[in-house]
């Protein structure tokens, strides 16, 4: 394996040739057919960053960047799809794939080949011939499902920082971005039918300063925003462009405050002092759930038919987390309901939503697939759920039929701290470090990988107020995910991503991240003293919070 290239995952296979092929103004992009859209990407990337406006065409007589679909035809997603082979030569690229998304992989790869600065958004020195080196890569994934979650509910990032993130997986070969699109501190995706949802539970009037467990006030300050089903439907072709499926969440029957603030209705109204509180403006976990009522039913089916509308992925996220049974317990209808349903008791109710979700997601010819609490009380036998707590439920969830994605907190949650540095800005809690992430195995060992759909890293936005924000959480870190998510065990260990990551920081500066430096923050990057200055030990018992919740411990 090549140190010299730090390539961001590591491919399966590099082989180092003699010489280099310049890329000039004589030099044309060939392609046809499907391989046109990466070949555009490509073209795109390439007239930015050095000022080199390839044309794009069928065939050239003279030097060209060539990429073809070779062999027999196969499905995306999967990981025969984004099998790919790169060769550089004096003579000239070839790019080789069964499937579009192997190309667009390739592609991928040949930008990382290339000097950081080509990356940045306009040519340093336009025009300039550039020299490719000369090797032969021969490449596949580990997991056909690469990904990392976006939480815009609880903070609102704007669609261009979307698109950025979409950019930024990419190129790090990440291939599906999932969209945390509703919580009880907002509700970010507008549903025909019921306008409150945008028009009130959209936004909220002020949010608490510091960490909610040790709250200094509240700012005072309206925050929110949504996606109209346009934006989303944009955020979703330019993804698809680069072979990026976005996979939307919708978080029921808990974390529906926003929903409640909208139409009081759909709760549980009944129960002994219950108040409607409106948008939460702290973070945590509230009591608040749907009630189980035939309009909450209505509700949840007609925003799933937005989704299914907008979202073209093969799965949708019904959330399922943290959803505690006290409401139910309390609630008189809630109970007569329980009863009428034939439920052993009222805690099965969140059973009985998942399986109206999947049942009319299955319908509309969609999968679901939730976090792992949905497998409490049962879960469909056709969801796949998303592990994020341990891997002993991973496997029970294996061994119950279920497909499954690796998300653990303890490995790969990003909104945790980075180090231990007294200096680093608020995070919720927990400590994922670059070199505790290199070292993570997602398959343990004696485990089979069958069923295995791949690993997902997650962003909770609770204390990711902006997008500077958030790429200091995400960089470099997501970057090791994605090369764990990728790199075949025998080719990450030949060449150690902590050896390759000093260089691929150079391609994060070239891009404009505000990445996390491997020393530490930058002084402008710091909590200081005031509302973004770490909190050790938030709580002084997260585990005696979700007793009282009765939810399961972390």
């Amino acid at each position: 394996m090549i140190m010299s290239l730090a390539l961001v995952p590591q491919p399966l296979s590099v082989t180092e040739n003699t010489g280099t092929f310049t890329l000039d103004g004589g030099v044309s992009i060939v392609a046809s057919g499907e391989a046109t859209g990466p070949a555009w990407l490509l073209h795109d990337a390439l007239r930015a960053g050095t000022g080199l406006p390839l044309p794009v065409l069928p065939s050239a007589d003279g030097p060209a960047v060539t990429l073809a679909l070779e062999g027999d035809a196969v499905e995306y997603p999967s990981v025969a799809a984004e099998r790919y082979t790169l060769d550089v030569d004096a003579a000239g690229v070839r790019l080789t794939a069964a499937h579009p998304a192997g190309l667009a992989r390739a592609v991928q790869t040949l930008r990382q080949l290339l000097p950081a600065d080509t990356l940045r958004a306009g040519a340093v020195d336009s025009g300039r011939p550039v020299e490719v080196p000369a090797v032969s890569i021969v490449d596949e994934p580990r997991f056909a499902w690469r990904g990392v979650m976006l939480d815009l509910a609880r903070h609102f990032l704007p669609k261009v920082d979307v698109l950025r993130q979409i950019d930024l997986a990419a190129l790090h070969q990440l291939n599906v971005v999932h969209l945390h699109l509703t919580e009880d501190q907002g509700w970010r995706i507008e549903v025909p039918g019921w306008p409150k949802l945008t028009e009130l539970g959209s936004w909220r009037p002020e949010t608490v300063v510091g960490h909610a467990g040790k709250p200094q006030g509240y700012d005072g300050t309206p925050h929110g925003g949504y996606y109209t089903r346009e934006d989303l439907r944009e955020i979703v072709s330019y993804a698809a462009a680069r072979h990026v499926t976005v996979v939307p969440e919708i978080d029921l029957p808990g974390h529906v405050r926003s929903v409640l603030a909208a139409y009081p209705e759909l709760g549980n109204q009944d129960v002994p002092g219950r108040e409607d509180k409106g948008v939460a403006t702290t973070f945590g976990i509230f009591p608040e759930v749907l009630a189980p009522t035939d309009e909450a039913v209505r509700f949840i089916k007609d925003v799933l038919d937005v989704v299914v509308d907008v979202f073209p992925s093969p799965y949708v996220h019904i959330g399922g987390d943290e959803v505690p049974r006290v409401e139910w317990r309390e609630s008189p209808a809630a109970q007569a309901k329980a009863a009428e349903l034939g439920l052993a008791s009222t805690d099965l109710i969140q059973s009985w939503f998942t399986k109206i979700m999947g049942e009319h997601l299955t319908a509309a010819g969609r999968k679901m697939i939730g976090w792992d609490e949905i497998l409490d009380g049962g879960a469909p036998a056709d969801a796949a759920v998303m592990v994020w707590r341990d891997f002993s439920i991973a496997a029970k969830a294996l061994q119950a039929g279920h497909s499954v994605v690796i998300a653990p907190h303890d490995e790969v949650y990003l909104n945790y701290y980075s180090s231990e540095d007294a200096d680093e800005p608020l995070h919720i809690f927990g400590l994922n470090t670059v070199e505790g992430i290199a070292g993570f195995e997602p398959i343990p060992e004696g485990h089979s990988a069958e069923g295995v759909l791949g690993l997902q890293a997650e962003l909770w936005s609770e204390y990711i107020p902006t997008r500077l924000a958030l790429e200091y959480c995400a960089y470099p870190r997501l970057a090791v995910v994605a090369d764990v998510a990728w790199g075949a065990k025998d080719a990450r260990a030949a060449a150690p991503i902590l050896d390759r990551l000093e260089a691929h920081i150079g391609r994060l500066d070239a891009l404009g991240v505000n990445y996390r430096p491997l020393t530490g923050p930058h002084p402008w990057q710091k909590g200081g003293t005031g509302g973004r200055a770490r909190v050790e030990k938030p709580y002084e018992n997260l585990e005696d919070h979700h007793e009282k919740l009765d939810l399961p411990p972390i």
